[in-house]
């Protein structure tokens, strides 16, 4: 009896899996009639990475009770593969199977590499009994052709943000007070005056000849009633004094530069503000009584009538006495020019300086900040920054002494050299920052963290830097290094408005009508690429942009036509039109004369 049960149950397990065979190869059979939908399709490199959805409908009576379906995925470049997770379809999710197409839709991504360019992506169905480990598998079969790269088209952009040297390089006034009083209810420059330290100062200023461009003098009068029914008091003080002023010039033989003196009189009549300015200061009465004069200054009635209601005070004698009479004035402004070094002589002092051949006090911190714009040597800015280190320590000039080497890395020639002067830079940096958290160092730390290949660190300081209210020039420049960076990371969007305020250099230009393109906005794009073609006609590259442009626009007499002129601008142009994936609908004869 054991003999047989054994014999039977061998039987039994021998059908069964002879059964499980035939219903996977049958599922293996059927999945040639599967439909796979990739999209996008060619699949399409973004930020670092390669994502795309992959959608799968099986057959009627594919699925096999117990059995699961799975479409394995890979890509495929060279003799390399990614291995990409699984679709899978378990039989008992899709009951009505016998009678419905079996549905299902996954996302996958994979990480990319610059050698996947040229490759595919492949599927491969494997039929499966998960009670028995037995297996079934298709042909491997290619469902997407490449990849398109587009977006690594964008170009790096390096600002180098200099902190400003604060030197005013044009014509700068210089003020020259002088205060002349009269006595009460008088216009008459007395000689007392004119002889006094402050009139002995204004003779021998005027004497000195200097180059005057404005005389401006403010006529007063003080609030008590005599003076103020007089209402030219205030005009005729300052006329006083220009007519003085004319005197003086004549004497020291003003002839051919006194017409170019303005003179304006600025007369002051029936103002409170002097005498309040007075009172907060003055020890003469208690606080108690400023009270009393500031209600009535501030309250309400005409000028006269406030004027009657504080000569009643018992303390108006006293301020009328102690205050009133400093309030008879004309005050002269005198505005010359600014005597200044020529750019000449602070270059030249800016080089005695790096050389250690006169003191670095002989040009004041702008002045020696401003030398370093008038070469464009680096070697020589350099020295002149690392001069102003020693000199002022200032985060400006830590700053500026950090972009000079950072200019110095985007032009070395090796990449050893370009690391050394990255590193130095940032040493700079590191110093200006925590002295000041200014827009111009984070700007130019980004730049360095990208040059090092930190795309993070450039990313958080470019963002950290746009809300450090820069200047329009700053924010000009340090937008191309932030929208490159937001290409960079896919944020197309962002970096559309970005690079709208960018500077337009070039690359900027390019990166802005790349942007646009990668935001699917294709005719805006076209016309951007078409609008740096017009103003940069040799540049090859954004022909290229705009054939991909019309190319996602469907216009092909446009696509030969940009694709013709990428060629003759740039040669080697060629292989990489033929094998971009962005032409793929346009491969033919044509493609090849263009080419031609």
């Amino acid at each position: 009896m054991t003999q047989m049960r054994k014999l039977i149950l061998g039987l039994a397990l021998l059908g069964a899996f002879t059964m499980s065979g035939c219903s996977l190869n049958q599922m293996i059979k059927k999945a040639q009639e599967q439909d796979l939908t990739v999209s996008p399709d060619p699949l399409e490199v973004h930020a670092d990475s390669v994502s795309f959805e992959m959608s799968a409908v099986l057959p009627v009576k594919m699925l096999k009770k117990g059995k699961v379906y799975t479409v394995n995925t890979f890509y495929q470049y060279g003799s390399e593969e990614e291995e990409l997770e699984g679709l899978e379809f378990v039989a008992d999710d899709f009951p009505e199977s016998n009678e419905s197409q079996p549905r299902k839709s996954k996302n996958f991504s994979f990480a990319y590499d610059p050698a996947m360019k040229e490759g595919e992506l492949i599927v491969q169905g494997v039929a499966s009994n998960p009670s028995n480990g037995k297996a079934k598998t298709t042909d491997r079969m290619p469902v997407a052709e490449g990849l398109i790269t587009t977006s690594k088209m964008v170009k790096d952009v390096y600002f180098a943000a200099y902190a400003d040297h604060g030197y005013n390089t044009g014509e700068e006034l210089e003020p020259t007070d002088v205060d002349f009083y009269f006595l009460q209810g008088s216009s008459v420059l007395r000689t007392s005056e004119k002889r006094s330290d402050r009139g002995k100062f204004f003779q021998a200023f005027v004497a000195e000849k200097n180059l005057t461009r404005t005389v401006n003098i403010t006529g007063t009068h003080s609030p008590e009633g005599p003076e103020r029914i007089n209402s030219t008091l205030a005009e005729d003080r300052a006329k006083a004094i220009e007519d003085y002023y004319q005197q003086m010039m004549k004497r020291y033989d003003y002839t051919g530069t006194a017409a170019e003196i303005e003179f304006v009189r600025k007369p002051v009549v029936e103002d409170w503000a002097m005498l309040k300015d007075a009172l907060k200061d003055y020890k003469g009465i208690n606080d108690n009584q400023k009270k009393e004069w500031m209600d009535i200054i501030n309250g309400s009635g005409n000028f006269e009538a406030k004027e009657k209601r504080l000569q009643r005070l018992s303390t108006y004698r006293k301020v009328f006495n102690d205050i009133y009479p400093d309030l008879r004035t004309a005050k002269t402004e005198i505005l010359t020019v600014k005597d200044k070094k020529t750019e000449a002589e602070i270059a030249l002092l800016a080089k005695e300086i790096t050389k250690g051949e006169v003191s670095a006090d002989t040009l004041s911190d702008a002045e020696l900040a401003f030398s370093a714009t008038l070469t464009t040597d680096l070697n020589e800015r350099k020295s002149i920054y690392e001069a102003a280190v020693k000199k002022n320590d200032s985060w400006a000039s830590h700053n500026n002494l950090g972009a000079v080497h950072l200019e110095m890395a985007m032009e070395a020639d090796s990449e050893d050299k370009k690391m050394e002067h990255v590193e130095k830079a940032l040493t700079h940096f590191q110093t200006s920052v925590k002295k000041e958290e200014s827009a111009e160092v984070l700007n130019n730390m980004a730049v360095a963290f990208l040059m090092q290949g930190d795309v993070e660190k450039a990313k958080a300081n470019i963002n950290k830097a746009a809300v450090s209210n820069p200047s329009e020039d700053i924010s000009k420049g340090l937008n191309g290094v932030k929208g490159a960076l937001e290409i960079k990371s896919a944020d197309y969007d962002m970096a559309v408005n970005t690079l709208s305020n960018a500077e337009e250099t070039k690359a900027n230009m390019f990166n802005y009508a790349l942007a646009q393109l990668l935001n699917k906005e294709y005719e805006n794009a076209y016309n951007s690429f078409t609008n740096l073609i017009s103003k940069k006609s040799d540049y090859a590259n954004a022909e290229y942009g705009a054939a991909i442009a019309a190319a996602r626009l469907n216009k092909s007499e446009e696509v030969y036509k940009h694709i013709r002129a990428a060629a003759q601008k740039n040669t080697d142009l060629k292989q990489d039109i033929l094998k971009d994936l962005e032409f793929k609908n346009f491969r033919g004869q044509d493609l090849e004369n263009a080419l031609k």
